[in-house]
């Protein structure tokens, strides 16, 4: 869904984060975002804003509280370059050898 806030609001920086990243969260807000909300918290958002996701909470009086504030990081930087990449298999052959079942396993059949 898209999180929109009009005129002046409030943003609680609880976490003492820079002013350029209250500042990122207000133009976010302003703009209208892209949020998540936390499906076992109620008025808690998870808010795409950029390369940055802000973890925030909108309380009754329109105050943003700023909870958390992270950079969002591609999923090819969690792959190591060393990891070889699925292979195609060839018909009736495996990549690896199949797991042959334990001797306690058999036994109990």
């Amino acid at each position: 869904m898209t999180l929109k806030m009009n005129g002046t609001f409030r943003i609680d920086n609880l976490r003492k984060y820079s002013s350029e990243t209250v500042e990122g969260l207000r133009g976010a807000l302003l703009a209208g975002a892209n949020a998540t909300a936390d499906p076992r918290r109620e008025n808690f958002f998870d808010l795409e804003a950029g390369d940055r996701i802000f973890y925030i909470h909108l309380n009754r009086t329109g105050t943003v509280l700023l909870l958390a504030c992270w950079r969002k990081e591609p999923a090819r930087q969690f792959i190591s370059r060393e990891t070889p990449l699925l292979e195609p298999i060839v018909k009736g052959q495996w990549p690896v050898e199949p797991a042959k079942p334990s001797q306690a396993f058999a036994a109990n059949r």
